[in-house]
């Protein structure tokens, strides 16, 4: 019988402590001579991730770190990443990611919003001068004092490069380490000690698609909480080599990624950016048995030329979420990959989980529903006014439990607009919750537009028009139209090698839905404008007006 959401561990293993610090020790005791991390060519067993760790967080207590001071790292995926944000949040800092593919002034942003003390920086990852575009954003009108590290941004002490490159006027990551040589082993396992279950641990910002990033606030206790349930709920074993593509500078990454080998004693093999063929090379050669990803890292797996020569014997379980997951593509996965696919749910401010599948499901209700809330949480379907809904019927999704975010950083306005007086998240979400408890996320409330009254939901159509043998992925977003008010266009990928006339797209649908979820343009493209997490940004295909590849 399949384990429900939250159940016991199979190996079971105590349950992990409460804090991140007295994790890692716990791993570094109970596993410490299984590899713990693979960046390239270094392989750290868990007793080497704890002592790089606990030289990092002497390194933050000689630098004047204090507990609640905000720790920002702006990297790639890598060792580093990993010994600097569990350094940070070793002493009691709190963990403020930046994603490696913001500009100046989106990193900018997040670094004065949070005062952040500290930044650790990839500087030249991707050919990015990281530093000089956050100098250049941070000064404009605010010319700062002189020899701050980043001018206009005054809580920021020092830049901290834990890449190659040198960076004038920032600290090498080298010599940062070697100023903790001076800081006694006692004094550091006290601040280890002294980080408390309910301290915030992290504060991850909201994408920011509907306006400026927040930071949600989360606590130690809360994130080890959840990732035991998300780890015991997807099937995360002890000894499982997880190959890590997802960011960490995302709770994806960092959180169902980092927190979840640790807590399993699973091997984390990492991977700096996606590449299909890289990732299908380093399946065989590390033996990965996991790899949780977005819907299109799967299907760039199963439609690259190097797929068919690839040793992939060793994969058992894939992880994935979104709105839209296709059942044909689930049933590929199934069939060429993966014999266990989950799907999970969740938002930065519940700690990255609500929900969790069942990984011996079929493929449809794997593609349709998103599982149950993970044990001590709930979940309810709303109306406009908060009032549950029936089975079966559509609202918002709403999420009450030890989960869901302490706020958003100095933001009480958003925290009051987000979580209401009895303590329920407001998702943003459109869900059904199904008789049998599952629930099946539909959309986004601001990705549902009206055709001529009616409501369309781009999830609906997006599945559909992904069952079309010639399509890979789709997309469907509403434009404004004179006569209805809204209309719907669809964004289409061909399959490699497949050629897709948008007049076929139309009529494919026209045969399956009502007339008013019919696209009226079908955009034929190579590739969709995606966030960190692999979600499409909608907002960026409604601002589209170009059209292209229509449908007559």
């Amino acid at each position: 019988m399949a384990a429900s959401v939250g159940d016991p561990p199979d190996d079971h293993r105590p349950a992990p402590p409460a804090t991140v610090p007295a994790l890692l020790a716990a791993a570094a005791g109970d596993a410490g001579d299984l590899e713990a991390i693979v960046d390239g060519a270094e392989r750290w067993t868990f007793r080497r991730l704890a002592d790089e760790v606990r030289r990092c967080a002497a390194a933050m207590i000689a630098s004047g770190v204090a507990p609640g001071d905000r720790v920002s790292v702006w990297a790639r995926n890598g060792r580093r990443f990993v010994v600097a944000a569990l350094g940070a949040v070793s002493v009691g800092a709190v963990l403020v990611p930046v994603s490696t593919r913001f500009k100046g002034d989106e990193a900018a942003w997040i670094l004065g919003k949070s005062g952040a003390r500290l930044l650790l920086v990839d500087d030249g990852f991707l050919g990015n001068d990281y530093v000089g575009m956050l100098r250049a954003a941070a000064a404009a009108g605010h010319p700062g004092a002189a020899g701050a590290p980043v001018p206009g941004l005054q809580a920021l002490r020092e830049v901290i490069t834990v890449g190659e490159r040198t960076v004038p006027g920032a600290t090498a990551f080298a010599d940062f380490l070697l100023r903790g040589n001076g800081v006694g082993s006692g004094l550091v396992a006290a601040r280890l000690a002294a980080v408390g279950a309910d301290d915030v641990a992290d504060m991850f910002f909201t994408s920011g698609t509907t306006g400026r990033p927040k930071g949600a606030m989360t606590t130690h206790g809360q994130n080890v909480r959840v990732y035991q349930a998300w780890s015991d709920g997807v099937g995360l074993r002890r000894g499982d080599r997880y190959l890590l593509v997802n960011p960490l500078f995302h709770t994806f990454g960092y959180k169902a990624g980092l927190l979840a080998c640790l807590i399993k004693g699973a091997t984390l093999v990492l991977q700096p950016v996606f590449d299909a063929g890289e990732a299908l090379a380093l399946i065989g050669a590390e033996r990965i048995t996991v790899l949780p990803g977005p819907p299109t890292l799967y299907a760039s797996l199963l439609d690259h030329p190097a797929r068919a020569a690839a040793e992939l014997g060793s994969l058992r379980l894939a992880v994935t979420g979104a709105a839209v997951v296709p059942a044909a593509l689930v049933e590929r996965m199934r069939a060429e990959l993966f014999p266990e696919v989950v799907i999970a749910y969740g938002l930065t401010e519940t700690c990255g989980t609500v929900t969790v599948g069942d990984r011996h499901a079929d493929a449809q209700t794997i593609a349709t529903t998103v599982g149950r809330p993970i044990a001590g949480t709930e979940v309810v379907v709303a109306d406009s006014d908060g009032r549950p809904r029936p089975a079966g019927e559509s609202g918002e999704v709403l999420v009450r439990g030890y989960n869901v975010m302490r706020g958003y950083f100095e933001d009480a306005a958003a925290t009051a607009a987000a979580i209401d007086a009895g303590g329920w998240l407001h998702t943003g979400d459109v869900g059904v919750l199904r008789a049998d408890g599952l629930l099946r996320i539909t959309d986004r409330l601001k990705d549902v537009f009206i055709v001529g009254g009616f409501n369309v939901y781009p999830a609906e159509v997006e599945q559909l028009i992904a069952r079309h043998p010639a399509v890979s992925e789709a997309a469907a977003v509403g434009v404004p139209d004179d006569r209805l008010g809204e209309v719907c266009r669809a964004y289409v990928i061909p399959r490699p090698g497949a050629e897709i006339d948008p007049a076929e797209i139309v009529e494919f649908c026209r045969d399956r839905l009502a007339n008013f979820k019919v696209p009226r343009e079908v955009v034929i493209v190579s590739e969709l404008p995606r966030n960190a997490a692999g979600k499409v940004l909608k907002y960026v295909l409604r601002a589209d007006t170009a059209g292209g590849g229509r449908s007559p």
